[in-house]
């Protein structure tokens, strides 16, 4: 059970840190402005 646990926050870390340098990075304004595009395009306004 403690490996397991480990192994959980190891991935957790891990994530964590990826997501936080993707903040840094500027994938977030990337990623909502094409999200954005897509949903407008479903709707039929873009």
């Amino acid at each position: 059970m403690k490996k397991r646990k480990f192994w959980f926050f190891c991935l957790l870390i891990i994530a964590v840190s990826l997501i936080v340098l993707g903040l840094f990075d500027g994938e977030f304004k990337t990623v909502w402005q094409k999200a954005s595009t897509i949903c407008l395009e479903c709707i039929g306004i873009g």
